[in-house]
């Protein structure tokens, strides 16, 4: 009897209204998070599959009202582009995209300033948020983004650093 009630509360609750995300969604939030981290001499945010990644924290991680500012976010980002530039995000131009997040940066650091406990965060703010974390935590961000050293060797705290050596991971 106490072994069923314990295992029945590991069980996932399947009647939960999920904000489920679709194959263009992710695709969207990838080409998000590409604009915040685009391919350079390493790869990109996409390359790191970053769109998948947010999909998954948001539905299994995110309280419900968080689930819902990004959800609704995604359609912001997207109002926003159209007024901006009289399209949708993913038909912008690599420069247009950088303009409208950048914006949209200076506007979530100006809404944290006057959040108050218990609000969610900025929508925008999250998908940042995200995309480093979905980034610097895969194979690719790890491997190379960072000189990556699989086994620790001997501790040395003083290493040569040079302007623009990556960090290790």
């Amino acid at each position: 009897m106490g072994a069923n009630a314990f295992l029945t509360g590991c069980k996932s609750d399947d009647t939960k209204d999920r904000k489920t995300f679709d194959a263009d969604d992710i695709a969207y939030l990838n080409e998000i998070g590409e604009t915040i981290l685009p391919a350079t001499a390493t790869p990109g945010a996409k390359a790191a599959n970053v769109g998948q990644f947010m999909t998954v924290m948001i539905n299994d991680c995110y309280e419900e009202k968080d689930q819902k500012t990004f959800k609704e976010g995604m359609n912001k980002l997207n109002d926003s582009a159209n007024k901006k530039f009289d399209n949708g995000f993913m038909k912008l131009s690599p420069t247009q995209r950088h303009e409208l997040l950048v914006g949209l940066d200076k506007e979530q650091k100006e809404a944290m300033k006057t959040k108050k406990d218990g609000e969610p965060a900025h929508y925008f703010r999250m998908m940042k948020e995200l995309t480093l974390l979905g980034y610097f935590t895969s194979e690719v961000g790890v491997k190379q983004a960072r000189r990556h050293i699989p086994v620790p060797g001997r501790y040395d705290g003083c290493i040569p650093y040079k302007k623009g050596d990556k960090a290790f991971s």
